[in-house]
């Protein structure tokens, strides 16, 4: 089995880790995206406006793959901030669907005491079925 490293065009060198990594069956493991930009910058301090860009990393990387974000089969989220998280239910939804569309994975949530990133405010995984390549 070879895995292939996926690393979005023109995204700024992840460092120890892989943004995402397809295996030769078509599933694409993506690692931990926070709300910062392709330079690494975080354009927002605010949980909404980072968990748009996160869930925005993730499609990238889905996409740099070959699929869709309706390859995305789980979703696991890190929230350093649960009553913000459910005090903006609204907004979360208007931007999942913004981004993902109607297009529901099975997900879980974590809430967690801190994240590497002492900007970030959320983190999402994700794993996504692509179609194997033939070979």
């Amino acid at each position: 089995m070879t895995n292939l490293v996926i690393q979005p065009d023109g995204w700024a060198k992840a460092k120890g880790y892989a943004n995402g990594v397809l295996t030769d069956d078509g599933l694409l493991f993506v690692g931990g995206q926070i709300g910062w930009n392709a330079e690494q910058v975080f354009e927002s301090h605010d949980f909404i406006g980072q968990m748009e860009q996160t869930l925005k990393n993730i499609v990238a990387v889905v996409e740099q793959a070959g699929g869709a974000a309706t390859d995305i089969t789980r979703l696991t989220w890190y929230v350093i901030d649960k009553k913000e998280y459910v005090a903006r239910q609204k907004e979360v939804g208007e931007v999942y669907r913004r981004v993902l569309g109607r297009h529901f994975p099975a997900m879980t949530m974590v809430v967690v005491a801190g994240l590497v990133e002492d900007d970030a405010l959320i983190e999402i995984e994700a794993t996504a079925a692509l179609k194997a390549p033939v070979t």
